[in-house]
């Protein structure tokens, strides 16, 4: 049985990337600026070609899946995720608007095992929301690789944490990276998602959630770990910019 995983996740990180899950969503932004100058194209060929990308090439699984601005359940939006995992407890994403090669890059995501998650002091633990109805629900997907190798992703995915942070919120700042960060958070239960977005996600990627849903039925429910998903009790956190540089948490 562990051949047979090790054999699926091997086939998974050649494939994940190659499938038909790319550059079929375009960027919901138009950023201003002039068209890049023939140096400018120069000096990225050979930059692309002379100069290593070492952490970008460790990006080995690609994710489509829905947010929320923590505090504001009407400010959804669709994510692409670039997965690099770090070891058997810990992946980081980074995060765009679209698959193609003019996407904005939104944000970082950095997901934990629920046996990491654990250790998280309580307040820390408020900033995480968990992955259970995202992959159980079907709305988390992974693009362009097999039914199996996907359902075994998802298995290890649905016990786990994340938390998001938004840099750029191409919903609705459509030119540039305006305000503050904010904290995002994931969908715990049906009738929460507008089923719009998934509807026009879906019909992109040729893909059905309802369809992903009943794969994923064996796939057991893990409990929510104490702290998680904290929006649902009113505990909101959220970040704004300040001129209070000299805070603790800012500190060395």
């Amino acid at each position: 049985m562990e051949n047979k995983r090790a054999l699926l996740f091997c086939s998974l990180a050649s494939l994940l990337l190659l499938g038909c899950g790319g550059n079929n969503t375009d960027s919901y932004v138009k950023a201003p600026g002039g068209e890049k100058t023939a140096k400018t194209k120069v000096l990225e060929a050979g930059a692309d070609v002379l100069q290593k990308k070492t952490p970008l090439s460790k990006i080995d699984a690609y994710l489509n899946g829905f947010h929320f601005y923590n505090g504001n359940l009407q400010g959804q939006m669709e994510a692409h995720h670039y997965v690099t995992q770090l070891n058997e407890d810990l992946h980081q994403a980074v995060m765009y608007d679209g698959n193609g090669p003019n996407a904005k890059l939104m944000g970082v995501e950095y997901i934990i095992s629920e046996r990491l998650f654990k250790k998280l002091p309580l307040e820390e633990r408020k900033l995480w929301h968990s992955h259970h109805h995202e992959v159980k629900s079907g709305t988390l997907i992974a693009p362009g690789i097999p039914d199996v190798a996907e359902h075994e992703l998802m298995e290890k995915l649905v016990s786990t944490y994340g938390k998001i942070i938004h840099t750029w919120h191409t919903d609705r700042d459509l030119e540039l990276p305006y305000g503050s960060p904010m904290v995002m958070m994931g969908f715990t239960k049906d009738g929460q998602l507008n089923q719009e977005l998934v509807a026009d996600r879906d019909k992109r990627f040729n893909v059905s959630t309802a369809e992903k849903r009943k794969q994923r039925e064996d796939i057991p429910t893990p409990k929510i770990v104490e702290g998680a998903n904290a929006w649902e009790q009113g505990e909101v956190r959220q970040l704004q910019i300040t001129n209070k540089y000299e805070a603790p948490e800012h500190q060395h």
